[in-house]
């Protein structure tokens, strides 16, 4: 599928990929001046702030709600100085696609060898400061591991879209204007307590900030100073206090030290849980109430498998026994790798070899089949694979 990677938690909505960036102010005038934000590189054009008159006028009506609920008119002026409207916000918001993946294909990607790879290396330059969380929350290291790698690739992908700007587009657009003003003003919150500059109050096009993705009402919820410097700092290159935060969050929601979150049926005792088999025809498992503490950070069944499952190869377990069935077009994930690898060989790179059938392997299929004189369809098949040999 190309190298993509997944945005996921206990967030109700999506979020989208993360790691994108944060443009220069032009609509900032309703709130009052203060310093400009310092926009990162590589922001996408539709992630810029842009006049909108409309919007402003929300923001000078917001201004008097949020000073009823505490916010500080300096506050607001630092909060709001350099930031703005974002169109590709609303863009992002309107076209959420209901977009399904089988467990094969989620696990394919939650545990990719490259994530597992990463995560072992990340929980070994870590492993005293995940004792120490364990020690006070009683959650697996892996487990919080597991959900920092899918939640922000181990905090390679944190987001730098200012969040102000992106509750408060969101919170004007009116879609879901009144979840999204009380992400905006437990943000401004959060900035009123000094956890975080406005320079570093960023994350995802939706508001979800830091290592392990807080929205900002979770954050108000959970968030702690494990580090002890007198801030609940999630943004930093340090994931201490997101990890500790991750932690708190799961052992508030249910988690019990010492259970496992289940395993593939065979790998953990009969009777110890219910048995699930999400895709049909693949491994059954067996999931425990610690699964059902895992889907309390996002209320899915592949997400909760997808961080058990990668906790357990972090933790030095091998994949799955049990295979999955091929799919509609009668191919195994092992014949998807295998066209993935001969198309790239033929020089129609599909950006990833992980068997998992997204938008660069389309293009790379339809750029073949348009060379050899075929329908450009994007659509795998055996008879493709096999034209490849």
């Amino acid at each position: 599928m190309g190298r993509q990677y997944m945005t996921s938690s206990r967030r109700t909505f999506l979020l989208g990929a993360a790691a994108l960036g944060l443009g220069a102010c032009s609509s900032a005038s309703a709130v009052g001046s203060g310093p400009a934000l310092t926009p990162p590189a590589g922001l996408p054009d539709d992630l810029r702030p842009v006049p909108n008159a409309a919007y402003d006028a929300w923001v000078a009506a917001f201004r008097t709600r949020a000073a009823g609920q505490g916010i500080s008119a300096e506050t607001l002026s630092r909060a709001f100085a350099g930031t703005g409207y974002l169109p590709g916000v609303v863009r992002r918001d309107r076209n959420q696609t209901e977009f399904t993946r089988t467990l094969e294909d989620y696990l394919a990607i939650a545990a990719s060898d490259e994530r597992v790879t990463k995560g072992r290396a990340a929980f070994a330059r870590h492993r005293n400061t995940l004792a120490a969380i364990e020690g006070r929350y009683g959650v697996a290291p892996e487990i919080v591991t597991a959900i920092w790698g899918l939640e922000s690739y181990y905090g390679e992908r944190r987001g730098d879209v200012p969040v102000i700007s992106a509750t408060s587009t969101l919170a004007f657009d009116g879609r879901r204007g009144a979840f999204f003003e009380k992400q905006l003003i437990a943000a401004l919150k959060i900035l009123q307590n000094g956890d975080v500059s406005a320079q570093n109050l960023t994350g995802s096009w939706a508001g979800a900030m830091g290592h392990t993705q807080f929205i900002p009402t979770s954050y108000q919820a959970f968030a702690v100073d494990f580090g002890g410097d007198g801030r609940r700092d999630i943004w930093s290159e340090d994931p201490t206090d997101a990890l500790a935060s991750t932690a708190a969050y799961l052992s508030r929601n249910g988690w019990t030290q010492g259970r496992r979150w289940g395993g593939e049926v065979g790998t953990i005792p009969a009777g110890a849980g219910s048995v699930i088999q999400p895709q049909a025809g693949g491994p059954s498992f067996v999931v425990t109430s610690n699964f059902g503490a895992i889907k309390r950070y996002n209320n899915s069944d592949k997400y909760a498998i997808g961080v058990g499952h990668l906790a357990d190869r972090i933790a030095g377990a091998g994949p799955l026994t049990g295979r999955f069935p091929p799919d509609a077009a009668g191919m195994t994930i092992d014949d998807r790798r295998a066209l993935q690898q001969r198309l790239t060989a033929r020089g129609f790179d599909t950006d990833g070899t992980d068997g998992v059938i997204g938008p660069n392997s389309r293009k790379a299929i339809s750029a073949y089949q348009a060379s050899i004189g075929l329908p450009a369809t994007g659509e795998p098949s055996m008879e493709l694979l096999r034209s490849l040999n």
